[in-house]
């Protein structure tokens, strides 16, 4: 007869969540060599250090793919749906940072894959799993979902106001002065508005330089406003994240401050002698 804690259940509490010492050590640990894999990789980038080091590196390498293809194996072997797993976004995150690796192993001109390797940073928001950071991220993703139609109308605006500009900047400047086309007017004027500054395309005319200051002073004027919708999207989050969910007795009213002993909409006490025994 089979214990309720078998084998493969301890391995899937353990690899797929965090509520455990286990889990969360094992996190840690995923977590370690995930960041030493992109070092190698950010090391073997670099001529001096891959010309000295080939042999060091390369070895790593090999040791971090079959180390990471363990680990999906082992993911494969304890998932209740393996086939879920293997096609949902991690599972697939999971199996691109090996696969170069077992490509290059049979084909040689395969060796450019190997920049694939850099995706197994995609594999660092499991670290968001971790209790100490959920919190955090769901505050995050609260914002995000609260700000999107707003975000959405202002690149909608913007899209509009670099159209215009590059449309006119075309009509004034012409091919002659490097504004060839309306998409290279766009592009001047999306490099204009976000105050970059590439200088690759420069107005020469007096109305073509009187345009380029609007656009500029255009651009100061809004690119923060993105920054500043989303920061009232996160703090209002983080202020509703601080509140006490537990219901009012008298007009149920589920949101109150922080430590509030009476309701703020009707003003009765929140907890009854009945409740705080309990």
């Amino acid at each position: 007869m089979d214990t309720p804690h078998t084998l493969r259940q301890q391995l899937y509490r353990i690899i797929f969540f965090t509520d455990t010492p286990a889990g969360q050590r094992f996190d840690r640990y995923l977590l370690l060599a995930i960041l030493a894999s992109l070092v190698v990789v950010m090391l073997d980038s670099i001529d001096t250090i891959r010309s000295q080091y080939q042999p060091l590196l390369t070895g790593i390498e090999w040791a971090f793919t079959l180390l990471f293809a363990i680990e999906y194996a082992v993911r494969l072997y304890c998932s209740p749906k393996p086939l879920r797993y293997a096609f949902s976004f991690f599972g697939l995150i999971d199996l691109l940072a090996i696969l170069p690796g077992i490509l290059a192993l049979f084909y040689g001109d395969a060796q450019y894959l190997m920049i694939i390797r850099v995706i197994r940073m995609l594999r660092v928001f499991r670290v968001l799993k971790l209790s100490p950071y959920l919190r955090q991220a769901n505050f995050l993703l609260t914002a995000l979902r609260g700000s999107k139609q707003k975000i959405i109308v202002f690149f909608a605006c913007i899209a509009t106001l670099v159209t215009v500009f590059g449309t006119l900047m075309y009509v004034i400047e012409g091919p002659a002065h490097g504004f060839t086309s309306i998409p290279k007017g766009i592009y001047w004027a999306v490099v204009t508005l976000t105050t970059v500054g590439f200088g690759d395309i420069v107005p020469k005319t007096p109305l073509g330089q009187a345009l380029s200051t609007l656009v500029m002073i255009t651009g100061y004027s809004i690119i923060a406003v993105p920054t500043g919708i989303f920061t009232a999207e996160l703090a209002s989050a983080m202020r509703d994240g601080d509140q006490l969910r537990h219901d009012c007795p008298s007009c149920a009213k589920n949101l109150h401050e922080q430590g509030a002993s009476f309701c703020s909409r009707c003003g009765n006490p929140l907890y009854t002698r009945t409740t705080e025994q309990s």
